[in-house]
Parts: structure tokens; C-alpha cells; sequence
């Protein structure tokens, strides 16, 4: 029985570890490494520059509508990060729709009633210079430019730990 019991915990050990890696290998930027450079509608029509924003704390989170962790966790993005500092001008989020056009994620915005900023990311190609799978998706970016926050999927545990980083960043 015991035999059992630890064969059981290695291989749950062993899986733990091996999806680790897996999602480790799916994040193209990584911590302490400069922002990739894009571009990106700000208002239809009309492009701004990722290196427009240097001097600013940004907060980049990839989304899409059907996704269920990300549904559960933009509100929380509402209510405890955009409410909070949307007035801040060292401040920015960047919400990025994946393979989601304007009419879609100002759709999905007004449905939910969510008052923070959505933008289109269409053909991935904003997304594609961070990672490779998996959402949701947030990345901090200093103000110098400076990946210092990545987060895969929607934990308490990370999603504090964004809290507390954008707090000291912000000093609010």
C-alpha cells in the first residue's frame, strides 16, 4: 500500500514539474528583459507605439471573450487595478482582445460593463511577441521598459502578487 501511495506521488511530482516547463516554454519575453516593440490601435484608426508609453507602469493582459478564466478575472482587473489607478498618470492598461476585432471587444466591453480600455489583437500579432499559448495573460512593464511581472491563467496567488507589485510601482 505504501509502495502504491508513493509511485502515486512521484508521478504527480513528475507532472507537476513537466507542466511547469511547458508553460515556461510557451512565454517568449521573459522577466527583466526589454519589452518587444508593437504597435497598436489606440482608437480605430489611429496607432500608438509600446515605446510611446516608457515612463509609465503598464499593465498588458491578453484576453478572449470565450475564455472562462479570463471572464473570471477581468472584473477583478476592473474593480481592484483600473478603478484603482485609472487616474494615475504613470499608469496604463493594455487589454488585448486575441483574434478579436473592435466590434467584438467593444461588444464584449458593453455587455459586461466594463469601463476600462479594449483593444483589438487580431491576427495575434501583438501576442505572438509574448507568448505562444494560454490565456489569460499579464505582463508588467516598468517604466523603463523592463518586463518585471508575467502571469499564465487566473490564481489568487499571482493575481495578489500583481496587486502588490503595481502598488510599489505605483506607490498607492
Amino acid at each position: 500500500m505504501k509502495l502504491k501511495i508513493k509511485s502515486l506521488l512521484a508521478v504527480i511530482l513528475i507532472a507537476t514539474v513537466l507542466a511547469g516547463f511547458a508553460q515556461e516554454e510557451t512565454t517568449i519575453v521573459k522577466l527583466n528583459e526589454k519589452v518587444p516593440d508593437f504597435t497598436f490601435e489606440k482608437v480605430q484608426g489611429k496607432q500608438q507605439g509600446i515605446s510611446d508609453l516608457k515612463g509609465k507602469t503598464v499593465l498588458i493582459t491578453f484576453f478572449a471573450t470565450w475564455c472562462g478564466p479570463c471572464r473570471k478575472e477581468l472584473p477583478h482587473i476592473q474593480s481592484d487595478i483600473y478603478n484603482k489607478y485609472k487616474n494615475n498618470p504613470d499608469f496604463e492598461l493594455l487589454i488585448f482582445g486575441r483574434e478579436h476585432t473592435w466590434d467584438e471587444v467593444n461588444k464584449f466591453k458593453k455587455e459586461n460593463k466594463f469601463t476600462m480600455p479594449f483593444y483589438p489583437d487580431v491576427e495575434r500579432k501583438i501576442y505572438s511577441k509574448f507568448a505562444t499559448q494560454f490565456i489569460p495573460r499579464n505582463f508588467v512593464i516598468s517604466p523603463e521598459g523592463k518586463v518585471i511581472f508575467s502571469s499564465i491563467g487566473f490564481e489568487e496567488k499571482d493575481f495578489e502578487a500583481l496587486k502588490k507589485l503595481l502598488q510599489t510601482q505605483l506607490k498607492q
